[in-house]
């Protein structure tokens, strides 16, 4: 059955939720999740994707939402507050919002950012990313399934792309794959043969929108490579988890006399590679010295000569996947960062990123300054950051990015 065939709910009475009152306090502070022990009463089972109204417990209307009823995580707000009508009115509506957010972000340098990002753009378990004339839209969650051709008729109709690729997330392969679908499908246009070169900052990257990590490229730590680039000249830089390279173009267009790029993956490092190449027009690259180590990471900054680079970046891929996996991850983060830190020369920048959700901001920055206080060095605080601008966190849950730049005397 098509996702253009199947229309949730059908003729039957409106899905109706009550919930408990601890819930009740959290969608009306804006938490965007409803969990199925929060539910008390409902009037009939949901289908997936339908959209069910959630009333207090005095009766009174408090939000719409997205309903799975295959999932703990049973019911995705759409909105909250007054009763709303939600017809294709009021999705353009809600797409505009989260586009006009986004203006000023791209430009002739940068034409690769995230225009939807999930719940805190009101698009729970949905996100959107451009890549040049390309579109990603990835699904979290199965209730976008029975509603897909609605929603990319909308993209495409407002952003005309060349081409509109689907990416899934592990949980819902099974499910999309009852309408057809899989990862790297093709819902619109022509899709490209390969990863798509796009622009950020004015560089040159190889995004693989088909099969590639996140959707194809890292876009969420923009703003950090910025950052290096300006704290790179004159270094000699390592890139730890480098993937495809990304803080290391950077710091060689800020002036880097070297660049390593240190990752497990073989194929990474062919990116990081070509990704090198198509900016040896800009002087500054060209000039650069690029390196590339393929070795575990955890292995390597243990075993690396003391006092060996001038700037470490240390951005490994999320260490805790879920609660239970949090304690073991923090007590990495403090390893990682201090084999990094004894890497590093008088007046070295180090630059420690974590992207766990199940670790807070304050659990992963104090994992790294207990290790610079460690280290026995002066250390400065150069600036810490969390998201960029194009993917804003309304939640706790949706904070996983942060980052700290430490100069050690």
């Amino acid at each position: 059955m098509s996702p253009t065939q199947h229309t949730p709910g059908g003729a039957r009475p409106r899905l109706k939720l009550g919930i408990r009152p601890a819930a009740e306090a959290a969608v009306r502070a804006g938490h965007p999740w409803i969990y199925d022990e929060s539910i008390r009463r409902q009037n009939r089972e949901g289908e997936t994707g339908e959209i069910a109204v959630v009333y207090d417990r005095r009766d009174r209307f408090l939000a719409l939402g997205l309903y799975d009823p295959d999932s703990p995580l049973r019911l995705r707000v759409l909105h909250a507050g007054a009763p709303q009508r939600i017809d294709a009115d009021w999705w353009r509506r809600r797409l505009e919002d989260a586009l006009a957010r986004r203006e000023g972000i791209a430009d002739a340098a940068t034409d690769c950012l995230r225009l939807v990002n999930g719940e805190s753009d009101g698009w729970p378990g949905l996100v959107l990313d451009r890549y040049g004339d390309a579109l990603v839209l990835k699904l979290y969650s199965p209730v976008w399934l029975p509603r897909l051709d609605e929603i990319v008729d909308l993209f495409q109709n407002r952003l005309s792309p060349a081409c509109v690729v689907l990416r899934l997330g592990r949980n819902i392969a099974d499910r999309a794959a009852a309408y057809g679908l899989s990862d790297g499908s093709i819902l619109r246009g022509a899709g490209p043969g390969g990863p798509v070169v796009v622009h950020e900052s004015g560089l040159r990257f190889e995004a693989d929108v088909l099969r590639g990590q996140k959707t194809g490229f890292f876009l969420d730590q923009r703003e950090n490579r910025r950052r290096v680039e300006s704290l790179a000249r004159g270094a000699e830089v390592l890139n730890a988890f480098s993937f495809s390279g990304g803080f290391s173009l950077y710091a060689a267009r800020g002036g880097a006399k070297t660049v390593t790029d240190l990752d497990i993956s073989e194929h990474a490092l062919a990116a990081a590679r070509r990704n090198f190449g198509l900016n040896l027009d800009c002087p500054a690259v060209a000039a650069c010295v690029h390196r590339t180590e393929q070795a575990d990471a955890f292995v390597w900054l243990a075993r690396a000569a003391p006092a060996s680079f001038d700037l470490v970046v240390v951005d490994p891929p999320s260490l805790a996947k879920r609660e239970a996996e949090r304690a073991g991850a923090i007590r990495a983060y403090r390893r990682l960062n201090a084999d990094a830190i004894r890497l590093l020369r008088r007046g070295g920048l180090l630059v420690a990123a974590s992207c766990s959700a199940h670790v807070s901001e304050s659990e992963f920055f104090g994992a790294v300054r207990e290790a610079a206080r460690a280290s026995g060095r002066r250390v400065e605080e150069v600036a810490a950051s969390g998201h960029a601008p194009d993917h804003p966190a309304s939640f706790a849950e949706a904070r996983y990015l942060k980052c700290l730049f430490l100069r050690f005397r």
